[in-house]
Formats: C-alpha cells, sequence, structure tokens
C-alpha cells in the first residue's frame, strides 16, 4: 500500500488498498506522487497521482515489457526507464506448442534503456538508448549530463554478483564509460555537484561482501576510500544538498550515522539510540531512515540534526506484547576469537537450568545480524520467546560488520570455523545458564540451511533438532 506522511504519526493510505505498487517517488516540482504499477491487462508503468488529490495518470510506458525503474531529468521534461528485455516472439510460440525448456546459459535477454518526454500523453515511442551489457539500475545526474548505470556481462547470477560495474552514460554523446571495480558493488550515489560518486563496494574479488565505502572521481574513476579495513560495514548512503554525504554504518550488531565531507573527511557520528538504521533517502538537507528496534519492526524516522523523530507506527498492537530480554551476547570460540551475536531470551527469564534454546542462523554467510527486530518468516524471534525459548542469532566468521579479515576468515574452508562458531555459541550459552544442553536446536536458510544440515549431521551430539 502507498501512504503519505505529512507529519509525525499522521501517515495515511493514498491509493485503494488493492492497488500494489512499487518505486515510489516524486516529479521533479513536488506536485505528484509518482510508482511503477499493473493493471491485469497492460505492463507495468509509470504512474503519478496528485498530491492534492485526484485521479491517477500513466505518464510513461515501454509497450512491450514491464518498466523496472525510472527517473526523471532535472527539468521535469524527460523521464528515463528501464525496462526489460523485449519479448522472443520464436520463443513464445514455441512455449504455447510444448516447448517450454530453460537452457541454462543460453537465452541471455539484456534489460532496455529508454527516454520518453513527459507531457499530456504518454510518448507513445520511447527512444531506446543503446547499452552493450546487462544493466539493473540507473540514476541521473543532477546537472542532467549523465546517466550512472550499474551494469554486467550477462544477466547471470555470477556476473550480477562478481562482474557488476558502475557505467557513466553521456547523455550528449550516448557512450558509456565503465569504472572497473576489482569487488561486488552495492549501494550507488550521485553528488550534488555532479563531480563524485559515493560507491559501497569490496575492496578485491575475494571480499565476500560490499562493505567499504569509497569516493569516485566521475571524470577519471580514481577511487578513494573512507574506510577500508575498518570493523564494519557500510550498507547505504545519501548525499545532502549542501555536499555532506550520510552513511548508515553497522559496527558488529548495532548501527550509526556517519557524516562526511564532499571530500570525505569524516565530520561526526550519531548514535540512534537502540535503532537500527537500515535505509536513508533524502530531500535537499532533510534525511529521513527506516529504521527498526528490538520492539518493532522498520518504520520510518526523521533525522533531527542530533537524533531520530518517529513518524510512523504501523503495529501499535505490539505495545499490548509481553517481550523476551534482548541484548547483544559475546563469546570466545575455541582458538580465541570474539564472537557476537543477538540473544532473546525467554519471557521471565531462563530457568534453572537453562531454557530450550534454538540457534537461528543467518544465510550469506556475507550477511550479519543486528539487534532489532529479529522475528520473521523464517526467524522464530520473539515468538519463540513468547512459547519459553531462548533464541541465539550468531555473527560466525564470514559474517559483516567486523571488517573484511572477519569476513575473509573462512574462505577456502566451509564447515570450520563457521560450524565450529556455532557450537562454540551452544556451549557458550550453556555455560552462561541460558540454554539446557540436552535441547538446543538449530535453523537457518540458504547458508544457514546448509549450516543446519551440518550441524544435524556432523555436530549431532550438539543438537537435538535442525530445520533447514
Amino acid at each position: 500500500q502507498l501512504f503519505l506522511a505529512d507529519a509525525p504519526m499522521r501517515a495515511r493510505a493514498y491509493l485503494p488498498a488493492d492497488e500494489s505498487v512499487s518505486g515510489i517517488g516524486f516529479t521533479r516540482d513536488g506536485t505528484t506522487i509518482t510508482y511503477l504499477w499493473s493493471d491485469e491487462d497492460e505492463k507495468r508503468a509509470v504512474w503519478g497521482v496528485p498530491v492534492a488529490g485526484g485521479a491517477p495518470v500513466k505518464l510513461a510506458a515501454v509497450e512491450d515489457a514491464n518498466v523496472l525503474s525510472y527517473v526523471f531529468s532535472p527539468d521535469g521534461g524527460t523521464i528515463y526507464l528501464l525496462a526489460a528485455a523485449a519479448p522472443d516472439e520464436i520463443r513464445e510460440k514455441e512455449d504455447k506448442a510444448g516447448f517450454d525448456a530453460v537452457v541454462y546459459e543460453e537465452e541471455q535477454h539484456f534489460n532496455r534503456l529508454f527516454s520518453a518526454r513527459i507531457g499530456a500523453n504518454v510518448d507513445a515511442a520511447p527512444a531506446e538508448l543503446t547499452v552493450a551489457s546487462h544493466v539493473d539500475s540507473l540514476d541521473i545526474a543532477s546537472d542532467g549530463t549523465f546517466l550512472v548505470l550499474t551494469s554486467s556481462p550477462s544477466s547471470l547470477v555470477d556476473d550480477n554478483l562478481m562482474a557488476r560495474d558502475p557505467v557513466i552514460y553521456d547523455l550528449a554523446s550516448r557512450t558509456a564509460r565503465k569504472i572497473d571495480m576489482p569487488g561486488k558493488i552495492g549501494d550507488v550515489e550521485i553528488s550534488p555537484d555532479s563531480r563524485q560518486l559515493s560507491l559501497v563496494a569490496g575492496v578485491d574479488v575475494n571480499d565476500p561482501a560490499a562493505t567499504t565505502l569509497y569516493l569516485v572521481d566521475v571524470a577519471t574513476g580514481s577511487l578513494k576510500p573512507l574506510n577500508e579495513g575498518a570493523p564494519e560495514a557500510v550498507s547505504d548512503t545519501e548525499w545532502m544538498a549542501d555536499g555532506r554525504l550520510a552513511a548508515i554504518v553497522d559496527i558488529g550488531v548495532q548501527s550509526i550515522l556517519r557524516l562526511y565531507d564532499a571530500d570525505g573527511t569524516m565530520l561526526r557520528e550519531v548514535d540512534p539510540d537502540g535503532l537500527i538504521l537500515s535505509g536513508l533517502d533524502q530531500g535537499g538537507n532533510r534525511l529521513i531512515a527506516a529504521a527498526h528496534s528490538p520492539r518493532h519492526p522498520r518504520e520510518l524516522f526523521s533525522f533531527t540534526g542530533t537524533g531520530f523523530e518517529r513518524w510512523t507506527t504501523h503495529n501499535p498492537w505490539l505495545s499490548e506484547i509481553d517481550f523476551g530480554a534482548q541484548r547483544a551476547f559475546t563469546y570466545t570460540a575455541r582458538d580465541g576469537q570474539q564472537i557476537e551475536g543477538v540473544l532473546v531470551e525467554p519471557v521471565g527469564g531462563a530457568p534453572a537450568g537453562g531454557a530450550p534454546t534454538i540457534l537461528d542462523v543467518h544465510g550469506g554467510p556475507e550477511a550479519h545480524e543486528s539487534n532489532g527486530w529479529v522475528t520473521n518468516y523464517g526467524g522464530p524471534g520473539q515468538v519463540a520467546a513468547g512459547k519459553g525459548y531462548s533464541v541465539f542469532l550468531p555473527n560466525y566468521r564470514g559474517s559483516t560488520a567486523y571488517g573484511t579479515a572477519f569476513s575473509k576468515a573462512h574462505s577456502g574452508n566451509y564447515t570450520d570455523p563457521e560450524f565450529t562458531d556455532l557450537v562454540d555459541a551452544k556451549r557458550a550459552l550453556v555455560e552462561a545458564g541460558i540454554t539446557d544442553a540436552a535441547r538446543t536446536g538449530i535453523t537457518g536458510g540458504s547458508y544457514g540451511g546448509y549450516a543446519t544440515a551440518w550441524s544435524s549431521t556432523y555436530a549431532s551430539e550438539e543438537f537435538a533438532a535442525g530445520v533447514m
């Protein structure tokens, strides 16, 4: 559902509940809310609804494919569209005739880039911009001279992870220039003077995750790392209108807001007082964050300059729930390495002899757990705490938010030290009186599922149950 927030605790539904939309934005003049939506008969297109109220209007579309994302030119007169690949009419006929096989690594189809004019009617013939790679995101410089794309040589998963790079697309010459990065890339943002990019990326090809923040010179492609080697992970950045750069920095199971000046000098850090920041957006010098905590899922917050003011409460019924105590828990692994995680104790605390315990192992392993909202479809969290269980979410070696050396500590070995860290977590919880040694189970998805399978077989004497 689309909501419009006018002020703290004043968010109202803005479209009918059955219109599931995505890609929320605003036109350049701020008068229209924009979004991606498709009805039953047409492809996904860009729509707009006036902020002051009125009927939705289609703004731009690509006739034969879904629009994936879009940006407006600075003057608001042009919209750039990233659309899915053109349909393959021959394969569609074969599919209808019964040949519906998909041959892996064949039949590659690239997304397409278009520009369309904004006017009284939808541009019936948007112009295609040729890019000889698979583009998966786009943004535009504030001076309107270039787009920043992220692209890879194919649409295959391996290329998307390991060969994805930023691309400067010059709108005057219609030429693309790739910025070669040594490792994975994450969030890319353009500075307000259009001279720099902020880029979250890996330090080399063997870095499991994009967690290091760089400034990139648009003209030369030169890189300036800002936090290389630090025991932390940068996840999201936003440039302010005055040239400051705001960044979410995860440090272990907590997060902070860090502000840099335009040359990369750190200005200050702001402790969000127990919130886990998960996303930033901005308009002018106003910074907005999505954040969660041990007591609520993600909500909308506004940065006041010194802290964060809550703007939404989507689950007021949580005030009626009895929560288990939740905190960081650190233990020492068998080789002396300090390992941290998030512990949720049973409601009312652990009984004498310890509580039945669930180890909830994150996937990746290039990810990490934060001391925020840990209850979801695959995470027992507070639901299990309400049933008398302890739940522990370990940031075993290979996890992010502790520095590149820590996230590389599992390289070349897919069991030790990751899975010995899990066994050592269980033993430390038993020693602390939190866990019943005979009633410890383990669960997880993706790599956490692999960890569960290994723990349930190789280490079956340690775990009474496992659910992949």
